[in-house]
């Protein structure tokens, strides 16, 4: 078993450890769930680049969320549910799209985060 130990998170912590996986014989990471860590998906990348990356569902949520007003965090988080617990990618781009169409004037950057992730 092997640990990486840092001060911090950041992409170049990050970096060392999956080069370091790399150079210890992992020859690909199929999947990779992160944080959205600034930096983290390009690092991935650079060191796995056939890797499919995508945010955690949870992390997703939040940072969609941070962008919401109070009153509106409630109707809004029972609308973005009904993408991330569809059956089906089709599904789930449908109802991104039907909540875009419902938030996007308001939360522009919130869309934004569920279209770019």
């Amino acid at each position: 078993m092997v640990y990486w130990l840092g001060k911090n998170e950041s992409a170049a912590f990050w970096m060392n450890v999956l080069t370091d996986m790399k150079a210890r014989g992992v020859e690909d990471l199929l999947i990779t769930a992160t944080d959205n860590l600034n930096g983290f998906t390009q690092t991935i990348k650079n060191v796995f680049p056939e890797s499919t990356r995508q945010i955690c569902v949870v992390h997703q949520i939040r940072n969609a969320c941070r962008y919401v007003v109070w009153r509106d965090k409630k109707e809004f988080s029972k609308d973005m549910k009904n993408i991330y617990d569809a059956p089906t990618r089709e599904v789930a781009e449908a109802a991104l799209n039907n909540f875009a169409q419902k938030w996007e004037s308001k939360y522009t950057y919130a869309i934004k985060s569920w279209r770019d992730n």
